[in-house]
């Protein structure tokens, strides 16, 4: 199964690929797509659709996983950061592909064991969980995460769909 996994963001998208075989996670690849901070609005929109569908072309997975994401400080850029998850979100439904979001805290618990982690523990995790993976930048480390927190929420929702079966996973 390959999995991707989306960190949304208006001026940088993380992205994260990797391979969920049995219990066994590897890391594929991960990269950013970024916008033009100078564009309008809808310009810097298709930006973004533009890299996570080359993503989407280039990696193939079967499953995306997106990060849920709140701003509310500040209305304007909750307005903007919704656009442009929806944006990343519709990248891979247009393609067939089931899209689930997780929670920032639900990422974090799966990852690192505590809902509230740091950044930088998150960081430390997703490269002790997917050896040679290296990001570059934070954005895709955090979509790595999205990808082993669905990898792992998967496999247990499948097993628990299972033993309500009666059957085995």
């Amino acid at each position: 199964m390959r999995i991707l996994g989306l960190d949304p963001g208006l001026r940088v998208t993380g992205w994260g690929v990797l391979e969920a075989t049995g219990n066994r996670l590897s890391h594929v690849a991960d990269g950013v797509v970024t916008s033009d901070e100078t564009a309008d609005l809808a310009t810097r929109l298709a930006q973004l659709h533009d890299g996570v569908m080359a993503v989407l072309e280039r990696w193939r997975p079967n499953e995306a996983a997106v990060e849920e994401t709140f701003v509310n400080r500040n209305p304007h850029s909750t307005l903007k950061l919704g656009q442009a998850r929806g944006v990343v979100m519709l990248a891979p439904a247009r393609r067939g592909l089931p899209v689930t979001e997780y929670t920032p805290n639900a990422i974090k618990k799966a990852v690192v064991g505590r809902g509230h982690a740091e950044k930088a523990q998150v960081e430390l995790m997703v490269r002790t969980l997917l050896p040679g993976a290296d990001p570059a930048r934070a954005d895709a480390a955090d979509a790595l995460a999205v990808a082993i927190c669905h990898a792992h929420l998967r496999a247990s929702a499948r097993v628990v769909a299972a033993a309500l079966a009666g059957g085995a996973p």
